[in-house]
């Protein structure tokens, strides 16, 4: 019986043989190889990428500055509309004009310097600026110019360098056409500097020296000094400020005469905290102060008094 069946299965296979764990079967019919796997399938090796802990730290700080933004943001829009509920205004419509005016009018303050007054701003004005992440997780730079220090800095000057090449070719293209600059397109700087050093470093959100400022300064005159620096006055104008900022005009009112002939002017609801008064002012006048009929010594207290003294003056 066993070699009846030798005989049967000997024709169709050429070689069977154990490897590895597998059943490797050659048929001499159709010469092809099957493969048969005992073992179980391997997982697949996943890769992980390792991340440094100085890389987390910057990347957790940069998460935790954002989102302190984004809470401050939040809550600037809440007391915003609580604002404009309290003045009788639509939340919608109120502008930081409103806020600012809403701000003055319910703490009113009689402090001479501005930036001790109460005020509401959005966060973005209020905090200082900070570099967003300058990398990825892996560690790769986003900016080409990271390995300077200063990015933003050298960025800057190198498209001073750019517009001063671009003059400079404009310029050789038309001596060879023969045409000479106008001289009436020339840009006109005066009544106007260069942003000091403090606005530089606000607006590159990077500390910079003073010879690297003064850098800046010589590398933008030099450009200015070029015959077609005109080409580039968007530019050069970004960091220029003027020298005195232009005002509202202020209309003032005009005098009324009296019975006697003599001018006076009359303000109406002059605001002091929580007094209201009306302030007549003649001229020619005798230089008294008349207080509801009474002389200054109508406020008991000196402060009143002396600042009465320099409203009059």
């Amino acid at each position: 019986m066993l070699r009846r069946i030798n005989g049967i299965l000997e024709p169709s296979l050429k070689h069977i043989q154990f490897k590895n764990s597998q059943w490797i079967c050659v048929s001499s019919t159709q010469f092809k190889a099957k493969s048969f796997s005992t073992s179980p399938p391997k997982p697949e090796v996943q890769v992980k990428k390792n991340v440094s802990k100085a890389m987390k730290a910057y990347l957790e700080r940069a998460r935790e500055h954002d989102e302190f933004m984004k809470q401050q943001t939040l809550e600037f829009q809440i007391g915003k509309r609580h604002l404009a509920n309290m003045m009788g205004e639509n939340p919608d419509t109120f502008t930081q004009e409103d806020v600012d005016h809403a701000i003055k009018y319910l703490f009113p303050s009689g402090l001479f310097e501005k930036k001790a007054r109460p005020f509401m701003r959005p966060p973005e004005e209020v905090f200082p600026q900070r570099k967003a992440a300058e990398f990825d997780e892996t560690g790769r730079p986003y900016h080409f110019l990271f390995y300077t220090g200063r990015p933003n800095f050298y960025k800057l000057m190198h498209d001073i360098v750019d517009h001063i090449n671009d003059a400079y070719k404009f310029e050789d293209t038309m001596i060879r056409k023969g045409i000479k600059p106008d001289p009436n397109l020339a840009l006109e700087l005066s009544g106007y500097q260069w942003s000091d050093k403090a606005s530089l470093e606000k607006e590159l959100v990077e500390g910079i020296g003073d010879k690297d400022y003064e850098a800046f300064i010589a590398t933008m005159e030099r450009l200015c000094d070029l015959p077609y620096s005109y080409r580039s006055k968007d530019f050069i104008f970004k960091y220029r400020k003027p020298l005195m900022s232009h005002e509202q005009t202020y209309q003032a009112p005009r005098p009324q005469y009296d019975a006697d002939g003599r001018a006076f002017i009359t303000t109406y609801e002059c605001l002091r905290k929580r007094a209201r008064g009306h302030v007549t002012i003649r001229a020619p006048g005798t230089g008294k102060i008349t207080i509801n009929n009474e002389e200054i010594t109508y406020f008991k207290d000196v402060q009143p008094r002396e600042q009465m003294s320099k409203d009059a003056l």
